[in-house]
């Protein structure tokens, strides 16, 4: 629909994860925590959950490609599912840094636009700095994907037991996302 109204992939693509909750409890039926779900450490915090990578336009703004993974998936390892291949820039965070070679294989055209490491030797590079800080600025893009997904629709936890489930409804969710992302070029 959205391709049908002159919406369409560009050359650049944004890759980012998040992650969204699962229970953590015991008290089920069969007093265990759900098997697919996995914990990962976020700073100083610990989650259990799920993970949505998501590929995104860089122009518009829009989701082109989603894999659900546990928690505990590094985000560097669905990155050749979330690239369509005809990408000129690939835009993410620093998770992605070491990843050239993986961008090459899957988008031969596309130039590695992702955030460096600024601390090397215990002294901070300014010139990486400030060349990671106007990459961020296209980056934030994908932030605005999230906070649809999770602000508007509550997709913060999950509701079903397993990946499949979560997996289908976040599809759905992300779809719904580009539809009120695009809203005012689909209402003209």
């Amino acid at each position: 629909m959205l391709q049908a109204q002159g919406l369409r992939v560009g050359t650049g693509t944004i890759v980012d994860a998040t992650i969204i909750g699962a229970p953590s409890s015991t008290k089920s039926t069969d007093k265990q925590r759900d098997p697919e779900m996995h914990q990962t450490r976020k700073g100083q915090q610990w989650y259990f959950g799920m993970k949505i990578h998501i590929g995104v336009n860089s122009r518009s703004g829009l989701a082109h490609g989603a894999v659900v993974t546990a928690a505990n998936t590094h985000d560097k390892h669905p990155l050749p599912d979330l690239l369509h291949g005809n990408e000129r820039r690939v835009y993410g965070d620093s998770a992605y840094a070491s990843q050239k070679a993986l961008i090459a294989s899957k988008a031969p055209q596309a130039h590695d636009f992702t955030n460096q490491r600024v601390r090397k030797t215990g002294e901070v590079d300014e010139a990486e700095r400030s060349r990671n800080r106007s990459k961020s600025r296209v980056r934030a893009r994908v932030e605005h994907v999230f906070a649809v997904v999770k602000r508007l629709w509550g997709f913060t936890k999950v509701r079903y037991r397993g990946l499949a489930k979560n997996a289908t409804r976040s599809f759905v969710a992300l779809g719904l996302a580009n539809i009120y992302l695009a809203r005012k070029h689909l209402g003209a």
